[in-house]
């Protein structure tokens, strides 16, 4: 009898002691992150309820769960060390600019966006974890539709799997960029299918930047 209560005991010492430490590893990440905790949690892909009952240690966290929190926490940290734009910050300053009303702006923000990203893939891919970040969710904002549909092309383009936020749904309603001289038959028919499949659609030579 007295074997099993010492048993049970001991047990319950060693699960305390991990969850500290899983505790421990979710905090390190978060201040890792310069994000608040409900950032950090929208940016995993979870509820800020569900991520404080980690960081409580009411609830433990799958271990891909732990392991996605520190790898990109330390993809945040390092690219807001060498000022490189991520996902988050992407998004920020497009909605900024839709906000004022400037779509001309605001389109070439995403695209600047779209391109900074596709050089990181290909000179700085440790960063990659810093796109995968998921910014905060908003319904019906087509701009984040776009920058989900750009993000998830690159990088399934760079022959990487794509963060899991930008298989985000398509647009209720259709949404036609327009372009000068051309009729939106046109820009529907010279739109990409990875573009029209989110009802996005633009030009493909809309798509160029030098």
């Amino acid at each position: 009898m007295l074997s099993n209560q010492i048993t049970v005991a001991y047990t319950r010492f060693v699960k305390d002691q991990d969850t500290q430490a899983v505790v421990r590893r979710l905090d390190a990440a978060v201040a890792a992150s310069g994000l608040s905790m409900r950032q950090f949690a929208h940016a995993l892909g979870t509820s800020p309820s569900r991520f404080s009952s980690y960081r409580t240690g009411k609830v433990a966290p799958s271990a891909a769960l732990l392991l996605r929190a520190e790898r990109i926490a330390k993809a945040l940290r390092e690219a807001r060390r060498d000022s490189v734009p991520t996902a988050i910050d992407a998004l920020r300053s497009i909605r900024r600019a839709a906000a004022r009303g400037d779509d001309d702006w605001t389109y070439a923000l995403a695209l600047q966006a779209r391109d900074r990203l596709r050089d990181l893939l290909r000179h700085r891919e440790s960063l990659a974890g810093a796109w995968e970040a998921q910014p905060p969710p908003s319904a019906g904002d087509r701009w984040r539709t776009l920058l989900a549909a750009f993000v998830n092309h690159e990088f399934i383009d760079a022959g990487q799997p794509a963060p899991a936020w930008t298989t985000a749904p398509k647009l209720d309603t259709e949404w036609v960029l327009d372009t000068p001289r051309l009729s939106t038959k046109e820009i529907k028919r010279q739109t990409p299918a990875w573009l029209a499949e989110r009802n996005i659609f633009i030009a493909e030579k809309d798509l160029v930047t030098l």
